[in-house]
């Protein structure tokens, strides 16, 4: 089922929280909304599921328009980061309920709930009462109690956050195979980038209510759409320099640097204005990093180093700026130790400075 909203849009008062917001996500889509806290992307959670009313702008699912429909008219479910699961009653009561309130036949409802709790290896655990259960297990109840009435959509609110960090990673991973068995569409609302990317076949970023790049997670890493997009999707996060770009010589230069630019560099020289400031972005591990003197290399000196076990990480302190290097799992240096560093400038970025946009 299809899920289109066009020039969404949400105001509290004088506050706008969702601003014109155009989102046309596919039948058996996996869709992430994300963003920092306050960007809006719950509330547009909120107006999809109808729980919140939109000020204008159209909500279509399967082609048709939804604003005025009830949330029980929909054939969504809604999946909350609280999980929202009743103290009083069983596992198997709590999965069941939907299927009650709609009245269907006991011997239906236990049918079903045997078949959803064995999908989430919860079958074990009907009989407990959700105090009795660990945070993954609140979880999976909290999903199959979606599951179970096979809606037209699944609505997750940051269902992962209240999760230890192991149990995230392992119920990412079988939200994912559960998402791609079911085949129904989901539209999932995450701070997180790394669940963004891993788990959306098209990710939204959303900053301030505005959307600010709807693409595939490889799309959205490897040309971002503007600056904050290139700082907020990436771990560590890209690493930024202020110049400006000599077009007729292809170098980008500021006080620290001077950066030959070749026929690969993926921006166009085109787009450069020699009088006007440009940012150029890096990502961490296309900056190289040797203890020993590098013809053409630039010096500089070790912040610090933060090791991860799989990998290093060297914070540089490049005149003003701090940047982020990946480096092996083996490198080692002690703060304020002179370094050579080395950008690969095919993999560079280059943003508007004004405007963030990318050139």
């Amino acid at each position: 089922m299809s899920i289109s909203v066009f020039n969404l849009t949400k105001s509290f008062d004088r506050t706008t929280v969702v601003d014109h917001l155009s989102l046309e996500i596919a039948d058996g889509e996996f869709v992430v909304l994300l963003g920092p806290s306050g960007c809006g992307k719950t509330t547009t959670l909120r107006m999809i599921a109808g729980l919140e009313q939109a000020t204008s702008g159209d909500i279509l699912i399967a082609g048709t328009r939804v604003n005025d429909l009830p949330p029980q008219r929909r054939d969504v479910a809604m999946v909350f980061q609280s999980y929202a699961l009743y103290p009083h009653m069983t596992v198997a009561d709590n999965i069941g309920y939907p299927l009650r309130v709609r009245r269907l036949a006991a011997d239906q409802i236990q049918k079903q709930v045997r078949e959803t709790s064995t999908l989430l290896e919860i079958d074990t655990l009907l009989q407990r009462k959700p105090r009795e259960l660990s945070g993954g297990e609140r979880q999976r109840v909290a999903l199959a109690r979606a599951i179970v009435r096979h809606p037209r959509a699944f609505l997750m609110d940051e269902p992962l956050s209240n999760l230890d960090a192991k149990l995230r990673l392992q119920m990412r991973g079988e939200l994912k195979h559960l998402q791609q068995r079911l085949q129904t569409t989901t539209v999932y609302v995450t701070h997180d980038q790394a669940e963004a990317m891993t788990l959306g076949h098209r990710v939204a970023v959303m900053n301030k209510g505005k959307l600010q790049q709807f693409d595939t997670p490889l799309e959205i890493y490897s040309r971002p759409a503007n600056r904050f997009v290139a700082e907020f999707v990436g771990s560590p996060s890209m690493n930024f320099l202020e110049g400006s770009v000599d077009v007729s010589n292809r170098i980008f230069e500021n006080q620290q640097v001077s950066l030959a630019l070749n026929d690969s560099q993926p921006a166009s020289f085109s787009n450069f204005d020699t009088n006007k400031p440009v940012t150029l972005g890096i990502r961490p591990e296309d900056i190289r990093v040797s203890l020993s003197h590098r013809d053409g290399w630039h010096q500089t000196r070790v912040y610090v180093v933060e090791l991860m076990g799989s990998e290093t990480l060297v914070i540089l302190q490049l005149g003003a700026a701090k940047l982020t290097a990946r480096t092996a799992a083996d490198f080692r240096a002690e703060p304020d130790c002179p370094v050579w560093i080395e950008f690969d400038t095919t993999k560079a970025h280059f943003f508007d400075s004004e405007t963030g946009l990318r050139h």
